[in-house]
């Protein structure tokens, strides 16, 4: 009965938080968003934040706020060209490049404008 009632403990042990590691410890912070028109449908984003969790954290931020340039441009749809990411001053930064189009374009990195951003406001993630 000791035994049990012990394995009974240890395996509900396992399941208590660490401390430092939950979820609910990702607080970021979002620093705004830049965007320049470089060519006919080619858009450069210019992203800051901090309380990063890593990279795709500050990626999810730039595919949101290129979701929303795209839709207050008309547009249903852009594409991931490229992003470069840094950390600078405490925060980290994306310089991301994306096309955006009215139709689904060619390629891997696609987005449907519409979707994406109301992912980023069930996740709380601005956009432009």
């Amino acid at each position: 009965m000791i035994r049990a009632a012990l394995i009974s403990s240890l395996t509900l042990a396992g399941c208590a938080p660490i401390p430092g590691g939950s979820a609910d410890a990702f607080n970021p912070d979002y620093h705004g968003v830049r965007t320049s028109l470089l060519e006919g449908d080619l858009v450069q984003f210019h992203v800051t934040m901090s309380g990063a969790r890593g990279a795709s954290d500050v990626d999810d931020y730039a595919e949101c706020a290129a979701a929303q340039y795209a839709l207050i441009r008309g547009y249903g749809f852009a594409r991931h060209v490229r992003t470069e990411m840094k950390h600078e001053g405490g925060n980290q930064v994306a310089d991301a490049v994306y096309t955006i189009s009215p139709s689904l374009p060619r390629g891997l990195r696609t987005i449907d404008a519409e979707v994406v951003v109301e992912n980023c406001a069930a996740n709380g993630i601005p956009t432009v």
